[in-house]
């Protein structure tokens, strides 16, 4: 099969390493790619924000299966257009894709189907805003509506932070995302995330997660696209997770088909788990990043057979076989993320990292120039590894973490501190 996947980051590096797993992918093509990609498949220079230019690049390469990585291309219809040239498409319609690219769509899904979230307030005006905040008190969460690359959460722990979350939002902080806000019930326990393909049909769930969004140790400070993750989640026990597929996952799946926007591709749920109970804190609708590369190390191959199912409509043929095994991924991010920090750095030491079924440096922002690897984004390197157990993968991470040489980047150093 030729594979064309979209996308340039530490997601999908760890796509385009499961997917030449199988040998059953002729030609791996990614787009646009990044240094890292570019040593083990194909980049092409494409705008993937174009339907019409991603259309015409598959027909031109001869294309089996698109796998979209991102949410944006997602939201302006990219899978649709390429479904109705009839190419094979992972990734969900521009209105299915509404589960992640309004935060009140979601909300509106939620109550139509009976699954359990935070209560809430959709606001398009920032006086009205203000007013709810006044009555509600903190801690609270506010949300921009629309898709904000990860960054548009505010969790409000004082009156005046939630005043001046309304302020820049409204005042364009995150740009047309932040046109409409949600202000939601802040909920407490533990957040880990629940993994499922879905074909329109049948649901698989394929994993779960859990994501460390803080940029501090301890989960302080502002929240970032993810600084590390690890698969699988001990709080996600079967119970948890049976609830999670009966009383949110499906009743969404039901509701998104009875509206004539049936969901197929991947559906990520950011679940908040209290008493054995879980509730939806998100949607996405694409691999969460940095948490498909801990599932891709753990699914290998095969990840490349689920989701061509998905596309295809075969996923009631199929199941998940996962190595009973852990893995942990720890991300290297730019001195001053996910504030403003420098591009360009150089770094060095990558040649002595192990690079195979245990181990892995996904990269997520970097380019190659005069035959050097320098960093052109906030979050730039996934270090991943397996182990049999979870410490064992951490030790294994922070190893190879310790022979890569950025002095202008830093990291996490407690990556699975919660199950540890």
């Amino acid at each position: 099969m030729n594979i064309l996947i979209l996308g340039s980051g530490g997601r999908e590096h760890s796509l385009a390493w499961a997917v030449l797993q199988n040998p059953k992918c002729d030609r791996l093509i990614v787009a646009p790619g990044n240094a890292g990609i570019a040593g083990i498949a194909e980049c092409a220079a494409l705008d993937i924000m174009d339907p019409g230019a991603v259309v015409g690049f598959a027909e031109e390469e001869s294309i089996d299966l698109v796998i979209i990585g991102p949410e944006a291309p997602l939201a302006v219809g990219v899978a649709d257009r390429l479904r109705e040239s009839d190419i094979l498409t992972f990734g969900p319609s521009a209105a299915a894709a509404q589960l992640e690219a309004s935060k009140r769509f979601t909300k509106e899904i939620c109550d139509a189907s009976g699954a359990p979230t935070a209560s809430y307030g959709h606001f398009t005006d920032a006086v009205a805003a203000h007013a709810h905040i006044d009555a509600t008190g903190v801690p609270i969460v506010i949300k921009a509506d629309g898709l904000a690359a990860g960054k548009g959460v505010i969790i409000a722990e004082t009156v005046a932070e939630a005043h001046a979350a309304i302020d820049d939002m409204f005042g364009g902080a995150f740009g047309s995302a932040g046109a409409e806000v949600v202000i939601e019930e802040f909920m407490t326990g533990e957040e880990a995330s629940l993994f499922v393909l879905c074909d329109g049909t049948d649901i698989l769930s394929i994993g779960t997660a859990q994501d460390h969004k803080r940029v501090g140790e301890g989960d302080t400070g502002p929240n970032t696209g993810g600084m590390g993750a690890y698969s699988p989640a001990p709080v996600l026990t079967p119970e948890i997770e049976a609830r999670a597929l009966n009383e949110i996952i499906r009743p969404t799946i039901a509701e998104m088909t009875k509206r004539g926007m049936p969901f197929q591709g991947v559906l990520y749920a950011g679940l908040m788990i209290k008493n054995g109970a879980p509730r939806l804190v998100e949607y996405n609708v694409r691999f969460g990043d940095p948490e498909c590369q801990v599932l891709m190390m753990r699914l290998g191959a095969q990840a490349m057979d689920l989701m061509h199912a998905t596309a295809d409509g075969r996923l009631a043929e199929c199941k998940a076989d996962w190595a009973e095994d852990h893995a942990l991924t720890v991300v290297l991010a730019a001195d001053g993320y996910p504030g403003d920090y420098q591009k360009g750095s150089v770094i060095s030491g990558l040649d002595t990292c192990p690079e195979d079924s245990f181990n892995m440096v996904f990269h997520a922002g970097t380019t190659r120039a005069n035959g050097q690897i320098t960093a052109t984004g906030g979050r730039v390197l996934n270090v991943t590894a397996r182990g049999a157990s979870l410490r064992e993968a951490r030790d294994r991470a922070y190893a190879i973490v310790d022979r890569i040489n950025w002095p202008e980047g830093f990291c996490r150093r407690d990556i699975g501190w919660r199950a540890l």
